[in-house]
């Protein structure tokens, strides 16, 4: 029998800093870059090689260190049960109606456009009304779009609801081949 048929089975026996450093460098690799072991043994072969003695080094750092730790700011208690300003649902109306009318203008209805429409106008107004920085309200916006062809729809939403501040906004839009309706709904957080 010769030695090819039979392979030899080889054993790499590897200490924990070995594996250490070789989780490093392909979590380092994955990332694009190098440790700077890994560099550095590199540049050592490759300047005797060549004949140069030049090496550079490059290290950063996952965690930052304990002498940049800063105690969490802790806030008291403000005991303020309603909203210092009210939402300002007619502003927000305006909001909806340009967002809506700009996206979907020209559009026509096509199913699949339609679904990526929904998400990126939805993130739009959201973002907008975000702008107005309004203190302790929650924002939820919601989007519907559909084919305009003789047919009814009916939207509901349920949640616990505090009618003394929270509220909501809505506009519908049309144009010759869908319909869009848009709803940000502002919920205090006490």
């Amino acid at each position: 029998m010769s030695r090819q048929a039979f392979p030899r089975k080889i054993e790499i026996i590897m200490t924990s800093t070995d594996i250490a450093k070789d989780k490093a460098a392909r979590l380092l690799k994955k990332r694009g870059s190098i440790s700077s072991s890994a560099s550095n043994e590199f540049g050592l072969k490759h300047h005797r090689k060549h004949g140069s003695v030049n090496s550079s080094m490059i290290s950063f750092m996952d965690e930052p260190s304990h002498d940049d730790y800063r105690p969490p700011v802790r806030m008291e208690n403000t005991y303020q049960l309603g909203p210092n300003k009210r939402f300002p649902t007619s502003h927000i109306k305006d909001i909806i109606k340009d967002v809506l009318e700009s996206y979907l203008c020209e559009e026509k209805y096509e199913p699949e456009l339609c679904r990526q429409m929904t998400k990126t106008v939805s993130e739009v107004i959201k973002a907008r009304v975000k702008d107005l920085m309004l203190p302790r309200y929650k924002i939820i916006c919601l989007v519907h779009i559909g084919q305009l062809s003789n047919q009814s729809m009916r939207v509901g939403s349920r949640c616990l609801w505090d009618s003394s501040s929270d509220t909501f906004s809505t506009f519908e839009y049309r144009n010759n081949s869908l319909f869009a309706i848009g709803t940000v709904y502002g919920i205090y957080s006490e």
